[in-house]
């Protein structure tokens, strides 16, 4: 079962609205503004858990970052080798 909807009038750029209608495709551009939303959502959320971390822990550094960067990267490459090995 879907969430309820509720119906809004909104304001937004020309070529954004025709950009993002042209990109919709056939589930609308209702359920893709209403996608892109919920991800700014998620991303504003996470912001807030990150400002939390690092008041009580430190900023992150760049190298910390990249390290991160670095391990999904080999993950990622694992996996892919993983799943070719399997085929």
């Amino acid at each position: 079962m879907s969430e309820p909807t509720q119906k809004y009038s909104i304001t937004m750029p020309r070529d954004i609205a025709e950009a993002a209608r042209a990109r919709s495709g056939p589930s609308g551009l209702s359920s893709y503004v209403a996608a892109a939303v919920a991800r700014q959502i998620e991303r504003d959320n996470l912001n807030d858990l990150i400002q939390v971390a690092e008041a009580e822990h430190g900023a992150i550094t760049e190298e910390e970052v990249q390290a991160l960067r670095d391990q999904l990267h080999q993950a990622r490459k694992q996996q892919r080798q993983s799943g070719a090995d399997a085929a």
